[in-house]
């Protein structure tokens, strides 16, 4: 063990109000990792509930599939999954890039990317070429760190009711 404390990682696309939550801790290989991912969605089925927003849950492994499940007021009600040893390419003939391109558009991480208004190697890049940082989750000052990443709207003015 590397003696890593376990936290959240959170990433954020402003332009689109995207932000991304994952749990980092000690895991002894990335692909364990994933397969974590998907069995435990307590945290986006209480997150949808707690801001009465749709909140969707993945699970991006490079080698197996993909994942993709939403929460409504703390329920599920939608996903999909795409195993990529089951994709059926159309013939016999290679897909080029351009096709390939299209062709992962329609699956679960690309059509998420779609509802956000991003791309799929931007939703998928989110880690590492966003705002982001990682919480440790025993931090007392997380509150502070996460406003630095995530500020408070600033209110333009307040006025008074009149009497």
């Amino acid at each position: 063990m590397s003696g890593l404390l376990p936290g959240l990682h959170v990433s954020v696309i402003r332009r689109r109000k995207v932000i991304r939550l994952a749990f980092v801790g000690p895991t002894p290989a990335a692909r364990l990792a994933a397969g974590w991912y998907a069995e435990h969605h307590a945290l986006p089925r209480l997150l949808s509930r707690a801001a009465n927003a749709t909140v969707h849950a993945y699970v991006f492994d490079p080698a197996e599939g993909e994942q993709v499940i939403a929460y409504g007021n703390g329920h599920r009600v939608g996903g999909d999954e795409v195993l990529y040893a089951d994709v059926e390419l159309s013939g016999e003939e290679e897909l080029d890039d351009a096709a390939f391109t299209r062709l992962r558009a329609r699956w679960p991480m690309g059509h998420l990317a779609y509802v956000f208004g991003l791309t799929r190697e931007d939703l998928l890049g989110m880690p590492r070429a966003v705002p982001n940082m990682v919480l440790p989750l025993d931090g007392a000052d997380a509150e502070e760190r996460l406003d630095v990443l995530l500020p408070s709207p600033q209110l333009s003015r307040i006025t008074p009711d009149a009497a």
